[in-house]
């Protein structure tokens, strides 16, 4: 086992530098000057060339790639033009509410998703199958932006039950476990859960459906197993993937709840890259893309792994 993962640790290294690459090249072919946002209209050429001397903007893509990746390894990642804040700080703290807003939105997600695709799996081809099954359609195919708003004019608009936008009283950013917080993750959470729950909810359905009809599920009814007996069978060959699937879901919630946490103003690193992007502050833009990237593949390799453990079925090369 060890072995094996040295071996993915290895595999790894190419692709975080091609990772880094690929962030650094989508990130410099945009169009406009990565200065616009922070210099004035009638601002002189020698104030530009100071500033673009001042950020390294001055040497060629391959010097920047370079020194830049250099900084990364070290933990620097620069310095926000727009804020003129170390890069590493604004992106560690965005990281820390994104991490803590996906993970409760794949926990739902998950349990919700293994509920229902255990239910239609087990009663597969019966009215409680269609509509479970029709639960989970429904939830991969909503935009979950528009869910956002409508959970908002709902439940914060007309019933006034929860706050719409910010991640504590008066639109704080500053993150505390007390219940005045906590309630401004209620509906992001909800919002980004409904992808994860149609996936997972589909996956399990699939794999509950065909395990069910394997004939060593008709031996254990044969000698008399109960149904909770066999329902722990059933769980134990559906974790792995199901697992698997749950690990995806999470890096993808990293990287993609840009629209979510715009709606809702949360002060992660979807709404960091909104301003990053409006601001072209290529420091920030560069750092946040690399970190999401990282975690990622990082997630991918502790899923692969995990996987491994569970499942003997899984070849180790």
């Amino acid at each position: 086992m060890l072995l094996y993962l040295f071996k993915r640790l290895i595999y790894t290294i190419p692709i975080v530098l091609g990772v880094a690459v690929v962030c650094f090249v989508l990130v410099h072919i945009a169009p406009g000057s990565p200065l616009d946002s922070v210099l004035p209209p009638d601002a002189s050429q020698d104030l530009k060339a100071q500033l673009m001397a001042i950020y390294g903007f001055d040497r060629s893509y391959p010097e920047q790639f370079l020194r830049w990746s250099g900084r990364a390894l070290q933990g620097d990642l620069g310095t926000s033009v727009a804020t003129s804040r170390p890069v590493t700080a604004e992106v560690t703290r965005a990281v820390g509410n994104t991490l803590m807003l996906a993970a409760l939105a794949t926990v739902i997600g998950f349990v919700l998703g293994a509920f229902l695709g255990f239910i239609a799996g087990t009663f597969r081809d019966t009215w409680i199958d269609k509509a479970a099954s029709l639960v989970s359609v429904i939830g991969v195919s909503v935009p979950h932006y528009w869910l956002g708003m409508v959970l908002v004019i709902i439940f914060s608009a007309t019933l006034g039950w929860l706050p719409p936008t910010g991640a504590g009283p008066g639109g704080s950013g500053d993150w505390t476990w007390e219940w005045a917080h906590v309630r401004h993750m209620i509906l992001p959470a909800i919002t980004m859960s409904v992808i994860p729950m149609g996936i997972i909810a589909r996956t399990v359905r699939a794999l509950v459906a065909e395990i069910m009809g394997q004939e060593f599920i008709a031996g254990l009814k044969a000698k008399g197993l109960t149904r909770i007996g066999i329902f722990g069978h059933v769980v134990k060959n559906v974790a792995p993937t199901a697992l698997a699937v749950m690990g995806v879901q999470l890096g993808y919630l990293l990287g993609g709840s840009i629209l979510i946490e715009t709606v809702f103003a949360w002060p992660g690193t979807g709404l960091l890259l909104n301003s990053a992007i409006f601001q072209r502050d290529l420091p920030l833009l560069q750092g946040t893309i690399l970190v999401l990237a990282l975690f990622f593949v990082a997630l991918n390799l502790a899923v692969d792994v995990l996987q491994t453990a569970l499942d003997p079925r899984v070849e180790r090369r």
